[in-house]
């Protein structure tokens, strides 16, 4: 009796302990949402040629700056006169007018070729304020050429309202969230009319981002690294007609394709590593990756399964500005989730998380910067966190990839020094966190990296 007494305190023990452990290390499983779906073919050609915005510049005042010397996406027509980042369009009045597109940020040029779906790290949001005062000549066209003046109104109003509400502190990061916050303070909810007064506090910080692949769509049910975006990606995805949308009708209009451009999306696979790899390598990296590694971002080849698990900020220790602004700023999730574009019958609804999700690493070889803020230049250096730069340094002009290390050529800096230096000091710009690598050994680091190569 005695001896199954000891028993079962020391079963009880255990179990306490098991407990005890798993609380402090869950991890949230994010559940799968109905998709819609559709024609990829119609989704690419609507990415490429549609008309998701109804304003936009004048195809012969855009082309002031000259024709672009890159062809990337074949296209026809007059939107082979433009870069890849805007389509040009007929509007109402029968003029071709030049509009910004989702590729201005899911597309980018790496080693001389476009690849639709990597996130451009390459941006620049360190002038927006230089850029909304620049839109003088637009309003030189509303004596001259009305038509073509209210072809871009409602373009140049909003980039006169948002741009200076978007400034990053370095160059390089994205400011998406931010341009949702702004466009939505601008807009009502249930008519999505514009204000040129905002509707709702707007916070004063500006909060940067990397831009995730979008070939890892495919593998996740929620969208954004904080996995708050649930139900109907589509509606996610057309929110950018919220620059320059007049109406509910103009919405449902142009979210009527949007599920051909999300089975487009859908359909895009990662590219594949351009160069030779070690096969012995290969193979003990993958080893050490399944064994400490795939609980978060799952495993992959035949049998491969990714888990779509949210890691908690008390685990993962990355930067925590971007959750802890969903929680100080409930104003923009509220709107989100009354507003038409949480309507049915395709309803999209924001669900705020206390963590990031662990992305799949489909590709993860050219997705450099790393971490959810693009603060970690290599793969090498998210794997081992000492070597880490507090302050960094690429070639924005000319922009070099290490395809050995795996990330961008870069300078270490001793202090800031401008907006071309990265700054992990600032808040929001912090590169601490995801601290798993560290246990490696360098051999051990070096096998996982070659590995990583091959997804």
């Amino acid at each position: 009796m005695r001896k199954a007494a000891i028993v079962t305190l020391l079963m009880v023990s255990f179990f306490l302990l098991v407990a005890a452990d798993k609380k402090e290390h869950d991890l949230i499983y994010v559940p799968p949402s109905a998709q819609r779906t559709g024609d990829t073919a119609k989704g690419l050609h609507y990415l490429i040629y549609g008309d998701f915005l109804k304003s936009g510049f004048p195809l012969p005042l855009y082309l002031r700056k000259g024709k672009s010397a890159n062809n990337y996406l074949a296209r026809t027509g007059s939107s082979a006169l433009v870069e890849h980042g805007y389509n040009v369009v007929m509007n109402k009045d029968s003029i071709e007018i030049v509009i910004p597109t989702c590729l201005q940020c899911h597309a980018q040029v790496l080693d001389g070729q476009l690849i639709i779906g990597l996130g451009n790290s390459l941006s620049d949001f360190t002038t927006t304020k230089q850029q909304a005062k620049s839109l003088s000549m637009v309003k030189m066209l509303q004596l001259s050429a009305p038509k073509q003046y209210n072809a871009v109104k409602a373009l140049a109003n909003a980039i006169q309202t948002v741009n200076p509400e978007m400034e990053a502190e370095v160059r390089g990061v994205n400011v998406a969230d931010r341009l949702a916050a702004v466009l939505v303070a601008h807009r009502d909810p249930t008519t999505l009319a514009w204000s040129d007064e905002p509707l709702m506090d707007i916070p004063a910080q500006v909060i940067p981002s990397d831009v995730p692949a979008w070939w890892l769509l495919k593998k996740k049910h929620a969208m954004f690294y904080n996995a708050f975006g649930r139900g109907d990606f589509s509606k996610f995805l057309m929110a950018s007609n919220l620059l320059t949308v007049t109406d509910t009708a103009e919405a449902a209009e142009v979210n009527s394709h949007f599920g051909d451009v999300l089975a487009y999306i859908l359909s895009i696979e990662a590219p594949n590593y351009p160069l030779s790899v070690n096969p012995a390598l290969v193979n003990k990296g993958k080893t050490i990756f399944n064994a400490t590694c795939s609980g978060c971002h799952g495993t992959y080849g035949a049998g491969g399964s990714y888990p779509n698990f949210v890691v908690p900020l008390r685990i993962i220790r990355t930067d925590s500005m971007l959750i802890k602004a969903n929680q100080q700023n409930p104003q923009f999730v509220n709107w989100f989730n009354k507003s038409w574009l949480a309507q049915p019958p395709y309803a999209a609804h924001l669900e705020p998380t206390e963590g990031y999700i662990a992305p799949p690493l489909d590709g993860v070889w050219c997705t450099a910067p790393y971490l959810h803020n693009g603060s970690v230049p290599t793969i090498e250096a998210v794997l081992k966190s000492s070597i880490r730069p507090t302050y960094w340094q690429r070639d924005f002009d000319n922009p070099h990839y290490d395809f050995q290390n795996l990330g961008w050529v870069y300078e270490v800096k001793s202090a800031p020094q401008g907006k071309q230096v990265y700054n992990t000091t600032l808040p929001g710009y912090g590169n601490a966190g995801h601290y798993f690598g560290d246990k490696l050994t360098d051999a051990e680091r070096k096998a996982v990296i070659e590995y990583l190569k091959t997804l």
